[in-house]
């Protein structure tokens, strides 16, 4: 039987490790974690059964293992160690017998985004993030109608537009949008990829290193790699939609808590073919899984046993050809979710009614 491996680890540090390790998650507090992973082995975590393409009934297995860095000690630890310990753990997925590796989270961007660590393992290698791409736009798409946004009309803004994701989202996003605010740090590397992006865009492009111009936006992606949030309630102007793509999150609980006029939506929740059982509460609904981990999935229906999506550098096309694949076995974009919670009708309609939408 043909099977994938996925990476996950430790993003909020005394949740996260609780789910695995409830009684270490309740003594140690997230500083003593953050030390202690430095020397924990990549550790196994369950075997993943049931999925089943609906086109082909092929039937796959794999399997979740963690690497147990935190995003903090990612950043903190020089960069060569972090690739030791991924590739260490990408070396248990090549014991377990897997035909695919997705890396999940930070450990898909730490470095060259996968490319050293594809390089070092026999097993191939995927980030997720051609089919994050084409779910991000798709849920953006999808909240925009719910909250009657026109796309054609709207101003669209991409946080952490020069990143990888980032990138291919906007290169999107300005094909349909009438205004796109491309959002990142470095303004040299807006301004190339502004430049880029005329050929095709329909958009008028801007582009900023401020957040505060996040309040000309309808419809706000973003996906940055900052290990802090970096969107809050006062960027962000009534009856808006954010999703948010980024592990950890770019938007503030608070946004949440004080912003009741604004739909916040987290990015890339996709229902996978078959009677899936992940043996594992990563935080979604049974049958659900990331845009990154359905990536992994569908290749290994597929049989596309390759290096797939990796590097800092991926094109529209395969963007188009893993939404192709995903589909044909199965794959669908799910239901609105924020903040780890379901998005009900009701909540809609309240946000609609107070940012002055509703009826």
């Amino acid at each position: 039987m043909d099977s994938f491996a996925f990476i996950i680890h430790p993003i909020d540090p005394k949740r996260d490790v609780s789910r695995k390790f409830p009684l270490l998650g309740r003594i140690l507090n997230e500083r003593q974690i953050d030390f202690f992973s430095t020397f924990f082995p990549p550790v196994y975590i369950s075997e993943i059964e049931g999925i089943a393409s609906q086109s082909t009934g092929k039937e796959i297995k794999g399997w979740f293992i963690a690497c147990p860095y935190t995003p903090r000690r990612m950043m903190e630890l020089p960069e060569r160690t972090v690739y030791r310990k991924i590739i260490q753990t990408g070396r248990m997925a090549e014991r377990l017998g897997a035909n695919i590796l997705g890396l999940g989270a930070f450990t898909s961007v730490v470095g060259d985004a996968g490319v050293t660590i594809a390089n070092a393992l026999d097993v191939p290698v995927t980030t997720g993030d051609s089919f994050t791409v084409a779910m991000a736009v798709q849920a953006i798409r999808d909240a925009a109608h719910v909250m009657d946004i026109k796309m054609e009309e709207a101003t669209v803004a991409v946080v952490g537009a020069t990143g990888a994701i980032g990138r291919v989202c906007a290169e999107l996003l300005a094909g349909e949008a009438a205004r796109t605010l491309l959002v990142a740090r470095d303004e040299k590397k807006l301004e190339v990829l502004r430049d880029r992006l005329t050929v095709r865009a329909r958009s008028e492009l801007v582009v900023s290193t401020k957040m505060d111009v996040l309040r000309d936006a309808q419809l706000i992606l973003t996906v940055t790699s900052s290990i802090h949030d970096v969107i809050h309630p006062e960027h962000l102007q009534a009856g808006s939609v954010v999703c948010d793509v980024a592990r950890p999150r770019d938007v503030s609980a608070m946004v949440a808590a004080v912003r009741d006029d604004i739909l916040v939506i987290d990015g890339g929740m996709v229902d996978v073919p078959g009677a899936v059982n992940f043996h594992f509460n990563f935080g979604f609904p049974e049958g659900k899984a990331y845009a990154c981990m359905a990536e992994t999935i569908a290749l290994a229906l597929e049989g596309r046993f390759e290096d797939y999506t990796i590097g800092k550098e991926f094109t529209l096309e395969r963007v188009q050809e893993i939404s192709a694949i995903a589909e044909r076995h199965g794959f669908r974009m799910s239901g609105f979710r924020s903040f780890e919670k379901e998005v009900t009708q009701k909540q809609i309609e309240i946000v609609r009614r107070n940012a002055g939408k509703g009826k």
